[in-house]
């Protein structure tokens, strides 16, 4: 006779992050900053969570320069991009503002150990790259404001 466990309630939080496409070039030389690691496969763009008293746009600018090296500046707000996962115990709803951002210095070279590579590459490879939609369409966005700010 199956037997039923009784699943014990998730507790469910928000949880917010901010991050940057980070552009370069334009037409089809255009680039964007990737970051990837080997241990799960996946390439996004740099993000990740506030410090203590930081605004979403510091968040931004902070975690860029970290987990790619490079120094930035914001160019404008892309919007949003949200998912959910669990943890032991909890379920969790991320909301990631994204930026579109421009390097004025730094070198790919100088990443933190949060990802095992970061590179520039093409938009194409980087359609190719990019392991969620959700990463491609926020890219998606950043290149029509590139281009709408470029016209």
């Amino acid at each position: 006779m199956p037997t039923t466990r009784a699943r014990r309630a998730s507790r469910v939080r928000d949880a917010v992050a901010a991050g940057g496409v980070v552009l370069r070039g334009s037409g089809d030389a255009l680039e964007v900053v990737v970051a990837g690691r080997t241990s799960d496969h996946t390439w996004v763009f740099p993000k990740g969570t506030p410090d203590a008293g930081e605004t979403i746009e510091e968040t931004a600018l902070r975690e860029v320069r970290e987990e790619s090296g490079l120094e930035v500046e914001i160019l404008r707000p892309l919007g949003t991009i949200d998912y959910w996962f669990a943890i032991p115990g909890e379920r969790v709803h991320k909301i990631v503002h994204f930026f579109l951002m421009r390097a004025h210095g730094g070198d790919v070279s100088r990443h933190d150990h949060e990802y095992d590579d970061v590179r520039w590459v093409t938009v194409s490879d980087a359609r190719r790259l990019l392991t969620y939609d959700t990463y491609r369409n926020m890219l998606d966005r950043a290149v029509d404001a590139a281009r709408e700010a470029a016209a």
